[in-house]
């Protein structure tokens, strides 16, 4: 279900892009500092990887959108199923390079997650966004998706 490789602008310039999964661990190792950007919590590649293994056991996928050996782009996501929804996508990730934003590539791996989605026969696709986090609100809303419930959290002591 991923596309084709497509050209797309990033920093002023066209590039050859193409979406693949991340599925062997050079892959993640190099896009540790573009996951980074939006989980500064991962203090080091290693353990980057090594949530990444274990989520793996889970059903997360890594989905990337590469230039070349670079990734501009990552969709973190598993398949779920619940009472409430059924069977669906839900995003743990998504990231777009700072230096690439807004130029389409939100947009690509968005479309592709949708495309997998309905593939994998789910018929929602969820995520979580920080309160905070309006231009992401407003990025998901020109995606279509609508904030339909707040998500409640609590450390645990």
């Amino acid at each position: 279900m991923i596309p084709p490789e497509r050209e797309q602008h990033c920093s002023g310039q066209v590039s050859t892009v193409a979406l693949r999964y991340l599925d062997h661990e050079d892959d993640v190792l190099a896009s540790y500092t573009l996951m980074r950007q939006l989980r500064p919590q991962l203090d080091s590649a290693q353990a980057f990887v090594q949530r990444w293994q274990h989520q793996r056991t889970q059903g997360y996928r890594l989905l990337a959108l590469w230039k070349g050996t670079q990734p501009l782009g990552l969709a973190g996501f598993r398949v779920q199923d619940n009472l409430v929804h059924g069977r669906f996508v839900y995003v743990d990730d998504l990231v777009i390079d700072a230096s690439c934003r807004s130029q389409g590539f939100g947009r690509m791996l968005m479309d592709a997650l949708k495309a997998e989605a309905k593939a994998l026969g789910c018929s929602k696709l969820l995520l979580d966004a920080a309160m905070g986090n309006a231009l992401g609100h407003r990025f998901y809303y020109r995606q279509g998706l609508l904030a339909t419930a707040l998500h409640f959290s609590m450390m645990l002591p």
